[in-house]
């Protein structure tokens, strides 16, 4: 199918919601699904989203306070250890990570309807399908290839990929989880033997990644999820925002910034070719660029396909977003405090992903693709995978069409949400970056 037919045919599930053939039921139905997934927060389905004031987010149940308090008096201990304040990075850290504790260390429900946020595999099946097809033809390349999932969350992707790959006979040898939280490991392990008990002899879960690696590494929104610094411009040069306490309460403060966040920040100012403002406010994922160089030691042959919302570095440090992007996600509401509700709140930015593959040429990757997510699916077997779609019940209709409209449309995931993908070795560029490439842009 060419680019004009597929793109057709996801006009048609953008507009099968006014099917004329359906009941009244079937548009109740519909409508009432249509004010479920808005409702839902995806990270980040609008670019200039309106945030929400910390007062009226919603008041966290007393469980969760409980483990709140607990976590804020873990971080107040690091703050005074550290001679009384953390950096911005080191803050995240503890309120993502920390042991037993941190945000995606402890047992809270993160994904779908009844956590914080909802991802493209939570939303449909057919994001995992498609991405099978591209790993797919990887894997057709490399005799033995494996695949790698980093931060599998729910494990709901782990489910759609092999069980796509298994109707593919693309299997591969393994596929490795890499999940730093107990916790979802274990609910990784139960949803993996509910669904596909033949298969789970194939799933390791990795306490890191391995070294001569030959397959794919798939990471769905990982790169937002590292601890970031931020920084501030001011007319003396580069400040670092830090994480202090006030009378128990965290509060930021300002120190010069070290020489590693100042040389990136000047590096930002060089690649757009002018200084930032004062009193400019933004991030940069320092870690990013060592995880990069991890997974770039890792691989020996393959691919590593990339899922986030991210721009290019010249639209991430435009003036007009002079207070950067950062921001939170709790029980579906976004905003941009991150000093409240440690432990349980999540704490993201969007990624530069001009920077992801710089890292990556400088790790030795060849950049294969950059697109967005809309393209992605577009070009990777959207239009297989909905053949016999007309032959579909009206409400199943609905109900697929809804999904690829918040998976696709420029206004939910579709635009903002990006996939690149990189890889070494004698590498087929994946089909779906024939459909489009904006490497260019970056």
């Amino acid at each position: 199918m060419n680019r004009d037919s597929c793109a057709v045919l996801v006009q048609a599930c953008h507009n099968s919601g006014a099917n004329s053939s359906g009941s009244a039921r079937d548009e109740d139905d519909f409508v009432v699904e249509c004010l479920f997934w808005h409702a839902i927060i995806h990270k980040d389905f609008i670019a200039h989203m309106q945030y929400e004031p910390t007062a009226m987010l919603p008041e966290p149940d007393k469980l969760s306070a409980k483990h709140s308090a607990r976590v804020h008096a873990h971080i107040l201990q690091k703050i005074e250890e550290s001679g009384g304040q953390l950096s911005f990075a080191e803050f995240m850290h503890e309120a993502l990570y920390a042991p037993g504790l941190g945000y995606y260390s402890a047992g809270s429900t993160k994904f779908g309807a009844d956590g914080d946020f909802i991802t493209a595999p939570e939303i449909s099946p057919v994001f995992g399908r498609v991405l099978a097809r591209q790993c797919a033809e990887v894997l057709a390349d490399i005799e033995g290839g494996e695949i790698i999932e980093c931060g599998a969350g729910s494990g709901k992707l782990a489910v759609d990929l092999l069980g796509a790959l298994e109707k593919l006979n693309a299997l591969p040898a393994t596929y490795g989880i890499l999940e730093v939280s107990p916790e979802l490991a274990e609910r990784q392990k139960k949803r993996l033997k509910e669904a596909l008990p033949h298969l789970l002899d194939r799933v390791q879960w990795l306490s890191d990644l391995p070294r001569d690696f030959n397959g794919v590494i798939v990471a769905n929104e990982v790169l937002d999820a590292l601890p970031i610094e931020r920084f501030v411009r001011r007319a003396s040069g580069v400040y670092q925002l830090c994480v202090s306490t006030d009378c128990g309460e965290f509060v930021w403060t300002e120190t010069k910034a070290p020489a590693r966040l100042a040389a990136a920040v000047a590096s930002i100012e060089a690649d757009i070719g002018q200084a930032l403002p004062e009193g400019f406010t933004s991030e940069v994922s320092l870690a990013s660029t060592s995880w990069i160089a991890d997974l770039a030691g890792c691989v020996q042959r393959g691919a590593v396909f990339l899922f986030d919302y991210g721009i290019s570095r010249r639209e991430y440090y435009a003036h007009d977003r002079a207070d950067g992007w950062l921001r939170c996600h709790f029980r579906h509401h976004a905003h941009n405090v991150p000093l409240v509700y440690p432990g349980i709140q999540d704490i993201t930015t969007w990624v530069d992903f001009s920077s992801i593959a710089h890292a990556a040429v400088e790790a030795g990757l060849d950049i294969l693709g950059y697109q967005t997510q809309s393209q992605f699916l577009m070009g990777g077997g959207l239009e297989i995978e909905m053949r016999g779609f007309t032959d579909l019940p009206v409400a199943r209709q609905l109900e697929l069409s809804g999904q690829i409209k918040t998976l696709t449309l420029p206004g939910e995931m579709g635009e903002n949400f990006k996939c690149m993908a990189v890889g070494r070795g004698d590498i087929v560029t994946p089909s779906a970056f024939h459909f489009a490439d904006r490497t260019q842009t970056l």
